[in-house]
Order: structure tokens, then C-alpha cells, then sequence
């Protein structure tokens, strides 16, 4: 792998002790959706498991699909956000929300429905023990875009887990953003800034579903779609794209690649070149999806991550 992001490849750390004396975090996670079922019961399944079902806040920005009815968690039934004030209302949503929960919590996680984090199995079993064992007062993972190799891959199996499903992934500079705090500073720049400084750490991964499955992706993108258009949401974004125009280049990106190719290597990547700071704003800098879909190599998922997710 070569680019900004790259220094060079090195042997994986050696596995840390674990340490039991450390007392199990409280963990509060959260979330806004809108008509995201496809993802919203896996993103309820898999924090559940990992913070507790009872931990877990799914703010509804105006569902229609009923993705939301029935959930096992709180869910928050939002008027909706004023227009042309969609990402500030959503930063002043999370981090309020957030800032009020930390009197009670000591950690907060906000990701997107399609935003799934897995410490590194080889090291932690669970978010919990990962948390417990890491101190930082802001923590952002190491990001992979979760790719649909349309030339071999099939469609999604409802009920079975997405990793080991898909075997391809791009690493996503952008998405390594800070999603995980015990400090009241502010999101920013839709959840990839924050008014804190930040490494991102190589033993969490984020998995990024947007481009996991092409129906999915086809579908999803014009719900967006239609948004954008019509409330002007999501302005100079994917959002932009219909699901045909998403489709076509996710199938294109993956065309040309044949055979076996290099595991993505934490090891490989310079964590402190993946954050910029500006006026007090620590942010994920990297190319958006669109450019990093059709110019980072593939690589292959690392195989321990298989099943979690």
C-alpha cells in the first residue's frame, strides 16, 4: 500500500496482557436513523451485545419503514430537523445528548447506523475490555469500508453476519473519526471532528457497511437521494448520487481485481497523519467516498474479524 496514510509495513504488536483489575466501564451508544432497516437491527444486536441492550438510544428522524417499532433499546421519536439545518441539528443532537449522559456515563459512543466498531479480537474480547484498558479522552478507530466484490461475492444472507459474507474492504482515512469519548467536547463536521485532540488507535476497528451490498446500496442511496433533492439534506455529499450512479461504481471498482490480494496490516498506517487540527477542531481527513471508492487498493478483511459483525 502506498499513500499519505502509509509509512511502511511492520510486524503486528505482540498480543497485551490483559488486565482484570480494571473496573467495566458504563457505556452509553447512540444513534439517529431514518428508514435504515436493512442495518438498524444488526447496529441494535451488535451494541447490545456489547454495552447492553438497555445502554443503547436510536434517535428516529422521521421513519416510514417501521424499523424502529419494537426495537430493545430506547428509541426517541424526533419532529424532525428544521430545513436547511440538518447536520448542525444532528452535531447539536448527539453531542448535547451525549454531554448530559457523561453525569451518568463514563463513555459515549456516536456512529452511524452502517457503523459497526470491533476492537481487535486478538487483543480485547469485547468493547468493554477495551474501554476498560483504554483511558483516552477521545478514541477513534482505525476505519474499513466493507466492499461488495460484485464478480464474486453474492447477495447478503438476512440473519447470518456480514463479515465473513464479505471478505473485501478499503481502508477509509476519512472515516477514522472520533466516535468514541468521556469528555463533553463537541462533534463537528458530521461526527468526523471533534473540540478535542485524538489519535486514531490501530486496535479498534470501524467497519463501514455503505458499500457492503449492492442492492442495499442501490436502495439506500435513493431514499438519500430523494432527500437531498427535495429538503436539500446531505448537500455536496453522496447523498448527491442516485443508486444506480452508487452501483455502477462500486461494481466498477472492484472489476478489474482478480486473485488474492494483501490483508489489510494496521501496522501499515501512520495513525498521526490521519487527523488535522484547525481553530481547536481535531478532525478524520482523507478523500471523500466517492474518490477513496475508486482510488484505495482493495484488501482483504482480516480474517479474525469473520462473524462478529
Amino acid at each position: 500500500m502506498s499513500s499519505s496514510w502509509s509509512l511502511r509495513r511492520r510486524r503486528r504488536p505482540a498480543d497485551e496482557a490483559r488486565d482484570t483489575t480494571v473496573a467495566t466501564p458504563r457505556i452509553a451508544v447512540l444513534t439517529i436513523a431514518r428508514d435504515e432497516g436493512e442495518m438498524l437491527a444488526r447496529w441494535v444486536d451488535h451494541y447490545g451485545r456489547q454495552a447492553g441492550h438497555e445502554n443503547l438510544i436510536v434517535f428516529d428522524d422521521g421513519s416510514t419503514d417501521g424499523s424502529t417499532d419494537g426495537l430493545a433499546c430506547t428509541v426517541q421519536h424526533l419532529p424532525g430537523f428544521r430545513k436547511g439545518n440538518f447536520e448542525a441539528g444532528r452535531m447539536g443532537l448527539a453531542s448535547g445528548v451525549a454531554h448530559g449522559l457523561l453525569g451518568i456515563y463514563d463513555v459515549v459512543i456516536f456512529t452511524d447506523v452502517d457503523e459497526f466498531l470491533i476492537p481487535d479480537p486478538a487483543r480485547y474480547a469485547d468493547l468493554s475490555d477495551y474501554l476498560a484498558r483504554r483511558p483516552e479522552r477521545v478514541i477513534a478507530p482505525f476505519a474499513l469500508n466493507v466492499i461488495h466484490h460484485t464478480a464474486v461475492e453474492g447477495p447478503l444472507i438476512d440473519g447470518k453476519p456480514i463479515l465473513g459474507q464479505r471478505a473485501y474492504a478499503q481502508f477509509a482515512p476519512l472515516m477514522c473519526k472520533p466516535s468514541v469519548k468521556r469528555v463533553p467536547a463537541a462533534w463537528t463536521s458530521a461526527s468526523h471532528g471533534i473540540k478535542a485532540p485524538y489519535v486514531p488507535d490501530p486496535g479498534l476497528f470501524m467497519v463501514h457497511m455503505k458499500f457492503a451490498d449492492v442492492d442495499l446500496l442501490r436502495r439506500q442511496a435513493d431514499r438519500r437521494n430523494e432527500l437531498a433533492r427535495t429538503v436539500g439534506r446531505g448537500k455536496g455529499s453522496s447523498w448527491g448520487r442516485s443508486g444506480d450512479d452508487l452501483a455502477d461504481l462500486l461494481t466498477a471498482a472492484t472489476a478489474s481485481v482478480t486473485g488474492d490480494v494483501e490483508e489489510f496490516d494496521p501496522a501499515s498506517v501512520l495513525p498521526a497523519r490521519l487527523v488535522r487540527e484547525e481553530d481547536g477542531v481535531h478532525r478524520a481527513v482523507g478523500p471523500g467516498h466517492i474518490d477513496n471508492l475508486r482510488n484505495q487498493p482493495l484488501l482483504r478483511i482480516p480474517e479474525r474479524l469473520h462473524g462478529i459483525v
